[in-house]
């Protein structure tokens, strides 16, 4: 089959005016809701999308951890490609793609680390082995092979035989949106798409064309 031959409709639902919450994080809990009870698989599933060091657009899939009056937050290695580059220019863009509900939902804004009591609590959360390969993994750099990567989880797990602290090197951002787009599928590519826009301590509300 032809690329161009594969086609849905889409025939979920419509999104009204009338039908979002006027506080955009209270309509994400709404929808995130409603993904998990769908079924999809890592409703928290989101694309990062930053501003690379060569000008050029960088994106790659992280999970969503935490959801507040702030914004949304995430964690990473801040040496990683996406540290670096969020370093160098700290202004981001989220996507979350929903399929089972035929809905998509966009946030961009300003994004900060989060404070390292917060980096700490959330890495003592995690699965011994996770808190290893936050030792082990040298995220974004060149390794020479499988085998030497496997070789530094073992020395990390000799290093640390007992409880695994949180890297300096490891932690928190979150997103503060200053945008968040709902998108609904409907027939004939005729989607709804109402976004939110802040001004000032206030959420104004628009619809866009699809």
């Amino acid at each position: 089959m032809s690329l161009a031959d594969l086609r849905e409709e889409y025939r979920r639902g419509a999104l009204g005016d009338a039908d979002v919450d006027a506080d955009p994080f209270a309509q994400f809990r709404a929808w995130f809701d409603d993904a998990v009870a769908a079924g999809v698989a890592e409703p928290n599933a989101m694309t990062l999308s930053t501003v690379g060091l060569d000008g050029y657009p960088s994106s790659r899939v992280v999970l969503l951890k935490a959801l507040d009056a702030r914004g949304f937050t995430f964690f990473t290695n801040y040496d990683s490609q996406k540290g670096r580059e969020l370093a160098a220019c700290p202004r981001a863009s989220l996507t979350f793609l929903w399929l089972a509900t035929q809905r998509q939902v966009t946030a961009r804004g300003d994004v900060e680390r989060v404070p390292e009591a917060e980096s700490n609590e959330y890495f003592a959360t995690r699965p011994r082995g996770s808190q290893l390969g936050a030792w082990a993994s040298d995220q974004s750099r060149h390794v020479a092979s499988r085998a030497a990567l496997d070789a530094r989880l073992a020395e990390a797990e000799a290093r640390f035989p007992g409880e695994v602290p949180r890297p300096p090197h490891w932690g928190g951002f979150v997103l503060r949106p200053t945008r968040v787009e709902l998108w609904q599928g409907r027939t004939n590519r005729m989607h709804d798409r109402l976004v939110y826009a802040r001004d000032g301590e206030r959420w104004a509300l628009s619809r866009l064309c699809p």
